[in-house]
């Protein structure tokens, strides 16, 4: 059973889930969990690691809309090294700062293997689901995609200094805040663009016309082998953790005012399918 297929199978026992995180009365909560084999390439500092794990949940929080406030973190490792520990941390409490949250603790544990899981939570009453979205509206993504796709490739070259500062990146809390007014739908690409649209759609039970040029990062250029390489690190990668939302076209020049990042355009939500330049796009991005 791949992760698609176990996430299936909870929703059929926990009809509430889906969305990026839980919404508990005007909270909104997220747990997520990071592995040193499938997470942290070579070379990742312990201080990127921190940044990146408790960055991730905090960009669930984003997501739903949410004003960021707090995050915890469980710390595992063969054995511990102050330094390494100190360095986590310090990523860990920059990265809340990054977006007006705190870092508030956690737990230790030995584990055969580094891993860190990650809690984070979030204050709104109004979240921003996934399944809000209908056609006609356009589909639009903060930031660029494809940095985490070119930051491993820098890993592998041994150019580690790029590669962390790549790997670092701030979580569009106050673009997910600033889109609550605007956006029907919304979710973070942690998982790329390509499996995210797709996420929505089947939420929002709709399809999506997106078109090129997509907001692929500038760095990825510097890495690709060709343009099929160009479009495989940009659409399909993933964990790239920025905002994939829903927005009514008469608000779109209203939310990209409102958004304290770039806010581009890549399609149009129709009835049904999800097509890229005319083309249908497969459903494949990130998997754990």
């Amino acid at each position: 059973m791949d992760e698609q297929a176990a996430l299936a199978l909870i929703g059929d026992r926990l009809p509430a889930a889906g969305d990026d995180c839980a919404v508990v009365d005007g909270q909104v909560i997220t747990t997520d969990m990071l592995h040193e084999r499938t997470d942290f390439p070579d070379g990742t500092t312990r201080y990127t690691a921190g940044w990146r794990a408790v960055g991730a949940s905090l960009s669930d929080v984003a997501s739903m809309g949410a004003e960021a406030t707090a995050a915890v973190a469980v710390y595992a490792a063969p054995q511990f090294d102050g330094d390494e520990l100190l360095a986590f941390v310090d990523g860990a409490v920059d990265v809340c700062e990054a977006v007006g949250a705190e870092y508030v603790g956690g737990d230790l544990d030995g584990h055969e293997e580094f891993t860190v899981a990650t809690t984070a939570l979030g204050d709104t009453e109004d979240p921003v689901l996934r399944s809000g979205a209908s056609p006609g509206e356009v589909v639009c993504v903060t930031g660029t995609l494809g940095r985490s796709a070119a930051a491993l490739r820098l890993f592998e070259r041994g150019d580690n200094e790029a590669a962390n500062d790549l790997f670092r990146f701030e979580p569009r809390v106050r673009a997910g805040v600033a889109l609550r007014s605007y956006a029907t739908a919304m979710l973070d690409s942690s998982d790329g663009l390509a499996r995210s649209v797709h996420q929505l759609c089947a939420a929002s039970d709709c399809g999506a016309a997106l078109e090129p040029p997509l907001p692929i990062d500038e760095r990825v250029d510097a890495v690709a082998t060709d343009d099929g390489d160009r479009r495989e690190l940009g659409v399909f990668f993933g964990e790239d953790f920025e905002l994939v939302c829903t927005v009514p076209e008469r608000d779109l020049a209203a939310a990209r005012e409102a958004v304290p990042c770039p806010l581009q355009r890549v399609g149009t939500v129709t009835d049904d399918g999800v097509t890229l330049d005319g083309e249908t796009l497969p459903d494949r991005g990130y998997s754990h």
